[in-house]
């Protein structure tokens, strides 16, 4: 049984990454990567600072999640070949066949496109072009740590354990999510200082895996429960309520300031925002959007592909409209935006429809 409110919040979070990308492009908080921003303080920015704490750790949630309701249905090997062909071969195979131009505009934006010998500058350019694949990397990796986990607990004592807590009183929920958030905390702390010596640490602080894993772990194990959600769900105002204020003090905290800095990613804060932030995106999308649509079930076709496409057109658009042209600041936000959602749509229509390239750039072996 689909649950349409875990296919809204995937899709819904996709969309909400097209826009933190346009508005990032742009950024003048320090933040590493984008094409530069258009004063020293930009109020703007505050899109930036309200998202990026929790809308991967929500998409790891929502994945966690969904393997369980996929495990219900397949076998291990089955889980691990489909994981494999949807997440390992777009964000390897994909790279060389499309991806490349993503990180032909890294290399030439950030400078170092002269320094690279011309043998070289394909494949450099290649593992230039990983962008949000990031994020299908580490989940590829996570699955099959989860079936591992699986196979020590073949019977799911620990599942059925998680899925008591939705029968607990309002009282103990509210403990055992504040001790969920302690988790959530404590992963958050493994990071790593940033120097330019050092570029490696900052892709650590980027793919954040232990993090995240708890964030993928706890969505399989809690998260997939029903009563959990339901429970929740009559809680969203509240919930609700609590992410706002803690959005709003990280926003305070971290306005015209590198959001991604070491000492930034494992503050309390920053931890405990993004994950009430999931916790309230739960509650609030079966309490409210839990129901289908046509554009709803389009988009929960089409998001995986729109997510893996979107990154081109958007540094492209991006690029050129500030580098080339003098359009004022508020129209190029517009069309970056316009260009970065028309385009990644009509690359997913297309890419898709095209046998080999859709193996390789998104994981289609059939239409």
């Amino acid at each position: 049984m689909r649950r349409d409110y875990i296919d809204n919040i995937r899709w819904m979070t996709v969309l909400l990454v097209l826009v933190y990308h346009v508005f990032y492009m742009f950024n003048a908080e320090g933040v590493f990567g984008g094409v530069g921003g258009f004063a020293p303080v930009q109020y703007q920015d505050v899109i930036c600072n309200a998202t990026f704490p929790w809308f991967m750790l929500l998409l790891f949630v929502v994945a966690g999640a969904s393997s369980r309701y996929s495990l219900e249905k397949r076998t291990h090997k089955e889980f691990i070949r489909s994981r494999t062909l949807k997440l390992l071969v777009p964000s390897t195979l994909g790279l060389f066949v499309f991806h490349w131009m993503t990180g032909f505009f890294n290399i030439y934006i950030g400078g170092g496109w002269d320094t690279i010998p011309a043998f070289v500058r394909y494949p450099v350019m290649a593992f230039s072009g990983i962008g949000p694949l990031w994020f299908i990397q580490n989940l590829w990796v996570f699955s099959l740590l989860l079936v591992l986990i699986r196979l020590m607990d073949r019977k799911d004592r620990f599942y059925n354990l998680c899925g008591k807590i939705g029968t607990l009183s309002p009282i103990t929920i509210a403990v055992c999510l504040l001790a969920m958030g302690a988790l959530v905390l404590l992963a958050g702390q493994p990071v790593l200082q940033t120097s330019i010596e050092h570029p490696a640490n900052g892709l650590f602080n980027l793919h954040r895996p232990i993090f995240y894993l708890v964030g993928f772990l706890i969505g399989y194990y809690v998260f997939s429960h029903d009563s959990v959600i339901e429970g929740l769900q009559k809680e969203a105002v509240a919930l609700l309520l609590i992410s706002l204020t803690m959005c709003v003090l990280f926003v305070i905290r971290t306005f015209d300031k590198d959001y991604t800095a070491p000492e930034v990613l494992k503050s309390r804060l920053f931890c405990l925002f993004a994950w009430f932030a999931v916790v309230a995106v739960f509650a609030c999308a079966k309490a409210w959007c839990n129901g289908k649509s046509v554009f709803g079930e389009y988009m929960t076709r089409s998001s995986f592909g729109i997510y893996i496409l979107h990154y081109l057109p958007c540094v492209a658009v991006a690029w050129t409209l500030k580098t080339m042209t003098s359009l004022p600041v508020w129209s190029i936000y517009v069309l970056t935006l316009v260009a970065t959602f028309l385009v990644s749509f009509a690359l997913w229509e297309t890419l898709r429809r095209i046998p080999f390239i859709r193996f390789c750039v998104l994981g289609i072996k059939k239409r």
